[in-house]
């Protein structure tokens, strides 16, 4: 039988103190190494209520019992680096675990309970290295969930309702299939890191700009050739990672224009010459148009447009050394051959690399990693 090995753990509860966690003396199981290949219920037979925290990381299991639901009191569970290709319904039944270590098994989508969800107390789940080809539906619906580690599989998409995980402060999804970001990610206000590097990524969406306490954002090694403009408002962000992107070896210029319609371009005329107008004038409906206008983001026009622009990349200064190329729209092809936006100008100095650099206070970005 296993001796169980008290240990100091901070664990969430009412604090002794104000402002201070409660300390309590955990009971650990450690199993790591002993080359097993069941799960071992004889090693835990009349203390199964006692132990809070087992680590059977490192051995050859192929499956967990049903009768894990015994282990009551259990708020750690790690069974990662294993052959493990299911997880049992019953692992529900652990209403207080707080963090659950999969990582490195030969789990497949289907090889979670439906019930996975049930989980109440859950706040870290690792499936890394295992066989997903989905983010596990499931896990969208613990909202109790503070850090999730899904790397290294083959996730192809992040579905919409990821943005459920209210909680969510650390997101890992490096490694797989991923083609997109779902814009649903920028309504997790709480989250801190957000990791996509080494996927298929061609764009990063600018509603990304909500994440108001994100301080790290990778994506490398990915297939992205410009930044949403939005990005510099992320005043917590300290580090990002963009290293293997086709923006750090080379500067994509699209200036794919789509001539504006009969409609756009008597609505350009009316905002552009300042023509008032009101609902005695115009029926609602093009009242709506026209206040939709946005602004021409060329310092030196004053022109608007409505849904016929110009993609242009603009280079900022993020750290005083590296110039990262963002996206933006103006409002005609002029706009790019403006003297202020000459592509002569992005190897040069010039007045507008000047306005560029000023867009970033110095305190923004501590850390830019393209190499």
């Amino acid at each position: 039988m296993c001796r169980l090995r008290f240990v100091m753990a901070h664990r969430r509860g009412d604090p002794t103190t104000a402002g201070e966690d409660a300390v309590e003396q955990l009971a650990k199981a450690s199993l790591s190494r002993k080359h097993l290949t069941e799960f071992p219920d004889h090693e835990f037979t009349g203390q199964e209520d006692k132990v809070n925290i087992i680590d059977l990381s490192r051995n050859s299991l192929t499956s967990i019992p049903q009768t894990i639901h015994v282990y009551t009191n259990i708020v750690d569970l790690d069974i990662s680096n294993n052959r493990i290709t299911e997880i049992p319904g019953e692992i529900v039944g652990l209403t207080n675990l707080r963090t659950l270590n999969c990582k490195n098994n030969q789990l497949k989508n289907d090889s979670l309970p439906k019930d996975f969800g049930d989980f109440t107390a859950l706040e870290t789940v690792n499936f890394g290295g295992n066989l997903m080809l989905n983010f596990p539906m499931q896990l969208a619906e613990i909202t109790s969930l503070k850090a999730i580690h899904l790397g290294g599989n083959r996730i192809r998409q992040v579905p919409p309702e990821i943005k459920n995980l209210s909680s969510l402060e650390y997101l890992y999804l490096g490694g797989n299939q991923l083609t997109s970001i779902p814009v649903e990610i920028g309504l997790l206000q709480r989250l801190k890191c957000l990791s996509l590097c080494d996927n298929r990524i061609e764009v990063v969406p600018p509603e990304l700009i909500n994440l108001r306490q994100l301080k790290s954002l990778s994506l490398h090694n990915n297939r992205i050739t410009t930044l949403p403009l939005q990005i510099i408002s992320l005043g917590e962000l300290c580090e990002l990672s963009l290293r293997g992107n086709p923006l750090v070896v080379r500067f994509v210029r699209d200036l794919t224009w789509k001539p504006p319609t009969l409609l756009e371009l008597s609505g350009r005329v009316v905002k552009n010459r300042g023509i008032p107008y009101t609902l005695e004038d115009l029926p609602s409906s093009l009242i709506e148009y026209l206040n939709s206008a946005r602004h021409c983001l060329n310092p030196k026009c004053s022109d608007v447009y409505f849904s016929s622009h110009v993609e242009h990349i603009k280079f900022v200064d993020f750290c005083g050394k590296y110039r990262l190329p963002l996206l933006q729209y103006l409002c005609s092809p002029n706009c790019s051959s403006n003297s202020g936006y000459s592509s002569s100008n992005y190897t040069s100095s010039s007045d507008t690399e000047s306005e560029d650099e000023g867009m970033v206070p110095s305190n923004k970005m501590k850390k830019v990693l393209l190499g």
